[in-house]
C-alpha cells in the first residue's frame, strides 16, 4: 500500500511526531512505501521523494515581513496545495493519513487531496488521528489560559467564544484568526472530506461527537506504546513525574503535596515555565529534559509515578509510558487517564484539582509499599496496544474505506 503520512512537523517536536515516526517505520517494515509531508526545517527526519515541503513557520520567531503573511496562511495556504499536489503525482498514494495539520499546512492539503483524486482517478482514503481537540476547539487544549478552567464553550456555543475569551496565546488577533479559521472551514464542509477519525480515548471521541459531522467518522483506537521486557529495580525509592513543568500539567498541585510530605523523596524531569518552582523544592530533585534509556531506567525506579494534570488530557505519554515499564501511576481523574489506569491493580485516581486527596494518596501509596509492588506485577497485563496490533486494526480501516470509496 502506498501511504503519504501529514503532519505540519516533521522533526522531533512532541507525542504526534513520535508517533509518526514510530508507526511510519513500522509500516515500511511490513512492506508498504511511506512517505512524509509538511514543512521543511533544519531538523527534518522524513521526507518525500519530490522534496517537496512548505516554508517553516514559526509564529515566534521569524522576519517581520513573514509575520505580516501569517494570517492569511493559517487559514488558507495555496502553498501548502501546490507542494503537497507534487508529492501526490509521484506517489500516488492510496492512503493519506493526517495528524496535525492545522494553521501551518491548514485543511487546505484535504482539499488538495480530494481535487487529485478526482482527476488522477486513484482512490485515495483520508485518515486523521485526532491528538488533540483540535477540530472542536480552535486552542486545541479545551481550557481558558485566562482563568486557567477546562471549557467547552465552543463545541456547544461555536468558535466564536475563543475569540471572546482570547484563548489562543491569551491574544486577541490570535483568538480572532482561531475563531475565523474554525468558521471558515465549518462553512466549507471540509472535514466531511475525512474518512475516519482515530481517536486514542473514548474522552476524546465523546468531545468530537458533538459535532455531527465528525461524530459519523470517529473511531476508538487507544495509541500504542512500546512494550518493554520486565526488568527489577534495585531502586524504588522515590515517587517520579515528568513532563511538562507548567500549570496545566498540575505542577503547582504537587509542589504542594512535596512540601507537606518532605519526608518523600521527589524526582522530577522535563523542563517548561514553571522549573524555577521545580528547583525551589526542598525535597525535589530535577533531572531536567530526559529521553531514551536514560529516562526508561528513571521511570523503572521509580516506587510509582504521578500524573496530576488539571486539563483535558487525551492519551497521555507519561500514563502509558510508566505502565509500560511496571511503573505504577496516580493519576488525575480527568479527561482520558482514568481509561488507561485500573485503579487497585494498576494504580490509583485522585480527584483532579485537588491538592488534599492528591497528597493524601502519595503519603497511602508510599507508606504501602506492598501495594505499589503488586501494582507494578499487575502492570506486565495491563491493557495496552503494541505498535503490532494497532498497525494491523490501522490497516483494516485503511483497507475497509479505501474499498468502500473505490466501490461508490
Amino acid at each position: 500500500m502506498r501511504i503519504l503520512m501529514i503532519n505540519k512537523f516533521l522533526h522531533p517536536n512532541g507525542g504526534s511526531e513520535t508517533y509518526l515516526f514510530q508507526l511510519g517505520g513500522y509500516l515500511e517494515s511490513l512492506g508498504h512505501e511511506v512517505q512524509y509531508f509538511g514543512m521543511e526545517h533544519p531538523r527534518r527526519r522524513v521526507g518525500n521523494r519530490e522534496e517537496s515541503y512548505t516554508a517553516n513557520m514559526d509564529f515566534h520567531k521569524g522576519s517581520a515581513a513573514r509575520k505580516l503573511l501569517y494570517p492569511i496562511k493559517t487559514i488558507y495556504s495555496a502553498e501548502a496545495r501546490k507542494k503537497i499536489r507534487k508529492v501526490l503525482e509521484d506517489l500516488r498514494p492510496q492512503v493519506c493519513h493526517l495528524n496535525n495539520f492545522n494553521y501551518q499546512l491548514t485543511p487546505s492539503v484535504i482539499l488538495e487531496i480530494r481535487k487529485w483524486e478526482k482527476e488522477s482517478g486513484q482512490p485515495c482514503t483520508i485518515v486523521y488521528t485526532a491528538h488533540d481537540g483540535q477540530l472542536v476547539c480552535p486552542n486545541h487544549q479545551m481550557r481558558n489560559p485566562t482563568t486557567g478552567e477546562n471549557c467547552e464553550k465552543c463545541l456547544t456555543g461555536g468558535p466564536v467564544h475563543c475569540m471572546k475569551n482570547r484563548c489562543i496565546h491569551q491574544s486577541l488577533p490570535k483568538s480572532a484568526l482561531g475563531t475565523l479559521e474554525a468558521a471558515f472551514w465549518k462553512a466549507q464542509g471540509v472535514y466531511r472530506e475525512i474518512d475516519t477519525i482515530l481517536c486514542c480515548s473514548d474522552f476524546m471521541k465523546r468531545k468530537l461527537d458533538t459535532n455531527p459531522v465528525l461524530a459519523e467518522r470517529t473511531v476508538l483506537l487507544p495509541n500504542f506504546v512500546e512494550k518493554k521486557p520486565i526488568a527489577s529495580s534495585e531502586s524504588r525509592d522515590y515517587v517520579l513525574y515528568f513532563g511538562r513543568y507548567s500549570q496545566e500539567k498540575g505542577i503547582d498541585l504537587l509542589l504542594r503535596a512535596c512540601q507537606v510530605l518532605p519526608e518523600i523523596p521527589f524526582v522530577f524531569a522535563g523542563s517548561g515555565p514553571l522549573e524555577s518552582a521545580v528547583n525551589s523544592g526542598k525535597n525535589v530533585q530535577n533531572r531536567g529534559f530526559l529521553k531514551g534509556a536514560e529516562l526508561e531506567n528513571l521511570i523503572r525506579g521509580a516506587r510509582f509515578s504521578v500524573c496530576p494534570s488539571t486539563c483535558y488530557e487525551n492519551c497521555p505519554f507519561s500514563v502509558t509510558e510508566s505502565l509500560a515499564l511496571s511503573t505504577p501511576v496516580l493519576g488525575a481523574d480527568i479527561g482520558g487517564i482514568p481509561e488507561l489506569i485500573q485503579p487497585g491493580q494498576t494504580g490509583e485516581l485522585f480527584e483532579s484539582g485537588s491538592a488534599e486527596d492528591l497528597t493524601e494518596k502519595i503519603r497511602t501509596l508510599w507508606e504501602h509499599p506492598e501495594r505499589t509492588e503488586r501494582y507494578s506485577e499487575n502492570c506486565a497485563g495491563a491493557n495496552l496496544m503494541g505498535l503490532e496490533d494497532y498497525t494491523s486494526a490501522l490497516l483494516k480501516h485503511y483497507q475497509h474505506k479505501h474499498t468502500r470509496r473505490t466501490n461508490q
